[in-house]
């Protein structure tokens, strides 16, 4: 579940690994060559994860922490993708003097050979063995998680600095090189949360390094001086709740048929849909607690205990919980979680916007419900006219300024950033100079044509809809009999209690 020190946690942990810098100036977030990236994996890499020493420079007595409170969960875990060479072809005409062709990544072209003479496996392809295999989507493609050429770092300081040292010298890292990603998750037992990490450098096939990131801070277990029989309460009337409203619709929809229960009211789409909502947020509860028993238990030996049997005291209780804990795999988890507050949002939205169905006696809210539907056939032509006229437009933005401007380099950027530039956030000085002349022109053209003369037809239908409802509804003293009777009941009531002083 969300609780605002879940944003102060990742926060925390995305300043720490992307914005420090090593000597030169270099940051996580501003790597941009093949060169960088060693130099954060040997600088603010290193720093980050191995907190040995206080400020005052005394040895620490905990060790495996990240900012003195987070506990490393395991080794942290470098992975790089590589294509092979001649995964694409080189034009014919310049085949006698270039002799190799690295592709974009894909799956067919990924390279699995051994590509060191020596016995290391971090130069060998290796298949994940683990419950845990997520692709990963990056800024330029999806990456399959099936392995790779894996690197262990080991809870050491000097060990791992060693390994990253000696990885650089024998060249882990080269053309065929497409994707790296830095995976480690920490534990702060003080609130009872996890940080699933994945650092993600994408060397594309242009040239050049392309940086993104994932923070999934999540909260598995639940702490044991709470009260997690409250949850289960809930959860419990929660599934009775969506299995009463089940019959209700299926006897319903027997009752009328299938096709006019659909058509008696268009609240029953909105009903159909909760139901839906909630039936998989069901599933992915409990698929979600299956994985977290699952992966824990098969990632987790502390003392020969399964995690199975601790809870989060035990695990406080643990001071040298990084060292007892094995090799993990926390993708699944971080992603099924996100999944789940990704359902469970899109269902209180849904609940939310459901209070429209009972408020709708109120006058005010009558006009504005009445207004869009009456004018809904004339929004959905004046759509078609506004998306026509939007995405030549796009299409314009993307040929004009795709391989010079970030926000148009493809169609659908290009699409989000006309959207944004309706509600003014726009940047003209980088149209202005990707082309002096045609830049210009396209944003006063856009301004004109979407803005003032479409935003505003758009405008003039809702409002001339809105007077005439408003019209209808005044004229008719009978709509609202059951606010009058309302009011007319708590008028009455309020005489009483005056008349009495």
């Amino acid at each position: 579940m969300m609780n605002p020190t879940m944003y102060y946690q990742t926060k925390i942990m995305s300043d720490l690994f992307l914005d420090r810098a090593d000597n030169s100036g270099v940051t996580f977030r501003t790597a941009s060559q093949m060169d960088d990236f060693w130099k954060f994996a040997e600088g603010p890499l290193m720093d980050g994860l191995y907190w040995e020493r206080w400020y005052n420079n005394d040895t620490l007595v905990t060790k495996n922490s990240v900012l003195y409170e987070n506990y490393l969960l395991g080794s942290p875990r470098m992975r790089q993708l590589k294509v092979k060479n001649d995964s694409c072809e080189v034009h014919k005409d310049f085949q006698r003097a270039i002799f190799s062709c690295y592709n974009f990544y894909a799956q067919p072209y990924e390279d699995r050979e051994t590509t060191n003479a020596k016995n290391d496996t971090s130069f060998q392809w290796r298949e994940i063995k683990s419950f845990a295999k997520n692709d990963v989507w990056g800024i330029l493609g999806t990456y399959s998680g099936e392995g790779g050429y894996i690197v262990d770092l080991t809870l050491n300081k000097t060990k791992a600095l060693a390994k990253i040292k000696d990885l650089k010298k024998n060249l882990w890292i080269d053309r065929g090189t497409r994707a790296i990603f830095i995976d480690f998750t920490t534990y702060n037992p003080n609130i009872n949360l996890y940080v699933v990490t994945k650092l993600i450098a994408e060397f594309p096939a242009t040239g050049g390094l392309i940086t993104s990131w994932q923070f999934r801070t999540l909260n598995l277990l639940e702490n044991s001086s709470d009260a997690p029989i409250a949850l289960y309460i809930c959860f419990t009337l929660f599934v009775v709740f969506i299995a009463y409203y089940i019959i209700e619709e299926l006897v319903e929809i027997k009752t009328l048929g299938f096709w006019p229960y659909f058509q008696s009211s268009g609240w029953n789409f909105l009903d159909i849909f909760t139901i839906l909502i909630s039936v998989m947020l069901v599933f992915f509860l409990i698929y979600r607690k299956y994985v977290i028993n699952k992966i824990f238990s098969e990632a987790y030996t502390t003392n020969g205990d399964s995690m199975e049997s601790m809870d989060t005291e035990s695990l406080q209780n643990s001071s040298s919980l990084a060292l007892q804990i094995e090799t993990y795999q926390f993708d699944t988890l971080g992603f099924w979680s996100a999944q789940f507050s990704n359902i469970l949002a899109v269902l209180s939205f849904v609940a939310w916007i459901k209070l429209f169905k009972y408020i709708s006696f109120n006058k005010t809210m009558s006009q504005l419900s009445s207004t869009l539907s009456r004018c809904a056939k004339d929004i959905a032509g004046f759509g078609v006219m506004f998306f026509i006229v939007f995405f030549a437009f796009a299409q314009l933005g993307y040929l004009l300024f795709g391989t010079q401007v970030k926000d148009y380099s493809s169609f659908g950027k290009a699409v989000f950033t006309l959207l944004r530039l309706i509600l003014g956030d726009f940047d003209f000085q980088a149209l202005e100079a990707a082309n002096r002349v045609l830049g210009p022109i396209f944003f006063l053209s856009y301004i004109f044509f979407v803005f003032f003369v479409l935003m505003n037809m758009f405008l003039a239908i809702i409002n001339d809809t809105y007077a005439e409802v408003k019209a209808e509804i005044g004229d008719d003293t009978n709509e609202f009999a059951v606010m009058d009777y309302f009011k007319s009941i708590s008028n009455q009531f309020l005489l009483q209690i005056l008349g009495k002083q």
